[in-house]
């Protein structure tokens, strides 16, 4: 595929040149990448926005099951893109092919996940109650609810899945499931990846009957764009995963609006992994070669590496600290997305290190290669009442590094567990006796993350019905929401209520003959009939 450089505003390509513009750069080599691309303008936002909004009566009125194939066509269109695809991604991003290519069949499967849930129908909330005219003192209306598409959605692109949450991503596939239109914000570190992906969904778009206005993709460097994307009056809801300053200013901005809307961000997460005394003895050599692999996997840039392993202080956790130890002073260098991340990441490093009371083991960060964006990973090692004293040591750190905590008692390691902010994941590793024993950890850390695991470690989210990607704040904007799996379609619809409605004008999914079959609410039972 020749790319061409131009945002996609519905079926038309489009470019508003306004300065040098920019181009994406090789991390491993430093290369820039042709073609050059250019921010969006404010009327290129605006076009989008208007083929959005008429869009969204004709998306209602093709239903569930256009939607559903619409979803399956755009999961066949990103396959047809091949090993060029992969290849533009690689050079973008520096990840390598192997990896994405399991991060391309993660994206179409969930694509191909949310058009089967699409056709099912439940996640439309259908509930009917039939009217009881005889009721006393005061008739019962005819009531029926179900929930519907909020609107145009902005959904920004990240720059560590390029395929995953990128263009084609989940928030993407979860808002055009519920019947929203999309807007996406391409990242701009792998522009010519996103352009591809566009282009793919613009052809399923086009092929399956939809009008142009379903999808959309921009590009852009600064801020400005996506302000004015969150900022525009026609938006009902924006998605973003990234860094908690962008996901705060885009939240904010939402909140400042005249009419707010909801801002469902995932802004990253430390994902504390808590090593009970019996564990430590018994599973030591495991854990540090778990932990090793979860902290280096993708160069520590998933929101789910573990930043911290706190156990209980003993020869056990020294073991384990002394493998750990070894393990990352054998590190490989890695090649992370972008110089910038590169920079953040030792910036990072050394502010963690700078702390007293902070021990450190693996490379120095003097060489960042070619592309200045070479790393290996660091571990680092203290005590809880430094961790409680520091906020320089809770800060995520973006990369493969990660916090080994000494605890000197059961009552330091739940007071450590209860300062700890909003997180994604916590995790506890302990035999049958240590969970029973430290039983009163779950409940802390429940209250505290989106997913609580034992015995494992909290790379690699599994895409389901049953998953939960999100967390209190800072890790998410919105703790009541998911950005994986099924539940993510319900960020983007809201509940209407139809009173006294002829048959003939309600949805067909409150009709009474219920020709779809879907599970619904009827008079206090669930039903198909």
């Amino acid at each position: 595929m020749e790319l061409h450089g131009k945002n996609i505003i519905g079926a038309a390509e489009s470019v508003e040149p306004a300065g040098d513009g920019f181009q994406a750069k090789n991390p491993a080599t430093g290369a820039s990448l042709e073609p050059t691309y250019h921010d969006a303008t404010q009327s290129e936002v605006d076009r989008a926005y208007g083929l959005a909004v008429a869009a969204l009566p004709e998306i209602k009125k093709l239903g569930r099951e256009a939607r559903a194939k619409l979803l399956d066509c755009i999961a066949e269109k990103l396959d047809a893109l091949g090993d060029e695809w992969l290849e533009r991604a690689e050079a973008e991003t520096g990840k390598p092919v192997g990896g994405l290519k399991f991060e391309r069949g993660r994206t179409t499967n969930q694509l191909r996940m949310f058009a089967a849930f699409v056709r099912e129908g439940s996640w439309t909330g259908a509930r009917i109650e039939h009217a009881d005219s005889e009721r006393k003192p005061l008739p019962k209306p005819d009531t029926r609810m179900l929930r519907i598409a909020v609107g145009p959605v902005a959904v920004f692109g990240a720059s560590n899945f390029p395929l995953a949450f990128s263009v084609p991503g989940g928030d993407t596939a979860s808002a055009l499931a519920s019947g929203c239109p999309v807007i996406v914000k391409a990242h701009p570190a792998h522009p010519g990846t996103s352009e591809m992906a566009g282009r793919a969904i613009a052809e399923a778009v086009a092929e399956c009957g939809f009008p142009e206005g379903t999808f959309s993709l921009l590009h852009g460097t600064g801020h400005e764009i996506g302000l004015a994307m969150v900022r525009h009056p026609e938006a009902r809801a924006v998605a973003f995963t990234g860094s908690l300053a962008g996901g705060r200013a885009l939240f904010d901005a939402a909140a400042a609006r005249p009419s707010p809307i909801p801002v469902f961000a995932e802004m990253g997460s430390t994902n504390p992994i808590f090593v009970l005394p019996r564990a430590a003895a018994e599973y030591g050599t495991a854990i540090a070669k778990g932990m090793r692999n979860s902290v280096t996997l993708g160069v520590g840039q998933f929101c789910t590496c573990p930043g911290f392993l706190v156990g209980m202080e003993s020869p056990e956790l020294d073991g384990l600290r002394g493998q750990l130890t070894e393990y990352f002073e054998g590190a490989a260098e890695q090649v992370m997305l972008h110089s910038g991340i590169r920079s953040n990441f030792a910036r990072g490093v050394e502010r963690v290190a700078g702390v007293e009371g902070v021990s450190r083991a693996g490379d120095d960060l003097t060489d960042a290669g070619p592309g200045g964006a070479t790393v290996t990973a660091v571990l680092f090692s203290t005590d809880a009442g430094t961790f409680m004293d520091s906020e320089e040591i809770r800060d995520e750190v973006f990369g493969p590094s990660t916090v080994v905590v000494g605890c000197g008692s059961r009552d330091e390691m739940f007071a450590m567990a209860s300062s700890f902010e909003g997180q994604l994941t916590a995790t506890i590793h302990g035999t049958p006796e240590d969970l029973e024993e430290y039983a009163d950890l779950v409940g802390i850390l429940e209250e505290k993350a989106g997913r609580v695991i034992v015995g494992g470690f909290p790379t690699g989210v599994e895409v389901g019905d049953a998953m939960v990607h999100g967390g209190p704040y800072p890790a998410t904007t919105d703790s009541r929401s998911t950005s994986v799996g099924t539940a993510a379609i319900e960020r983007f619809v809201r509940p209407v209520c139809y009173q006294d409605f002829p048959q003939s004008l309600l949805p067909l999914e409150l009709q009474d003959d219920n020709v779809t079959r879907i599970l619904r609410l009827v008079d206090g039972e669930w039903s198909t009939a």
